[in-house]
């Protein structure tokens, strides 16, 4: 599962992800609901919209089926009727500098940063939705999680997709609607290249925005 994230490396955007990072800002606690830029492509090419975090299916007649789809697992994209469509023809990257996992008793969990060793933005596998009912009309999106790898493991049964540079292009290609092209994507990605250190707790409050949120706490502070 992914239900918190970073994306602040604004200056970095533009060089990892060759797009116009104008009118994005950084946001150190992204949350379910929240909105937050995101990648997509379509025959006007590549830019970023801002979407909100939970995705709502454009034939559900409630938007609060939003906050049940943050996430949505590989495994069962193409059979899930919330999911099947978006895989072929609304697929996205959700740019992030880092995500956060919790470990730990109940009352004494400690949250986790996960990010690439390298301090690099990367991107998550997503799908987005277009909604109109009585309330107006509502861009969203979910990520796309798959098995943990050896690092994620120690932390969580669930980790979001990581799509590696070399084949953002592939998932992003609309005019790809074959799910058995794009599914072989959804792996997990590389430990090799990731690393994880705790972080304060405060940012278990969704509303607590701080760059504090992503720097090492000291181990004596932890519990």
């Amino acid at each position: 599962m992914c239900a918190r994230y970073s994306f602040f490396s604004v200056q970095l955007f533009q060089q990892e992800f060759d797009l116009d990072p104008e009118g994005i800002e950084p946001h150190f606690n992204i949350a379910p609901t929240d909105v937050a830029p995101v990648i997509v492509q379509d025959s006007d090419g590549r830019r970023v919209e801002q979407m909100q975090w939970g995705l709502v299916p454009s034939w559900s007649k409630d938007v609060t089926i939003g906050q049940k789809l943050i996430n949505a697992r590989a495994e069962t994209l193409a059979e899930k009727p919330s999911f099947r469509a978006a895989l072929k023809r609304r697929r996205c990257l959700v740019p992030t500098d880092g995500f956060f996992e919790w470990k730990g008793e109940k009352g004494h969990k400690q949250p986790f940063l996960i990010r690439m060793k390298s301090g690099s933005p990367f991107a998550f596998a997503g799908l987005w939705e277009y909604w109109e009912g009585v309330e107006g009309a509502l861009v969203t999106y979910t990520i796309i999680t798959t098995e943990p790898n050896e690092l994620l493991a120690t932390v969580h049964t669930r980790m979001p997709v990581i799509i590696a540079r070399s084949d953002r292009d592939a998932w992003l290609d609309h005019s790809v609607q074959s799910s058995e092209l794009v599914l072989p994507l959804l792996a997990p990605y590389s430990a090799d290249e990731m690393e994880m250190y705790p972080v304060t707790k405060a940012m278990s409050n969704p509303s607590y925005e701080s760059p504090t949120i992503v720097e090492p706490v000291a181990a004596e502070t932890l519990f």
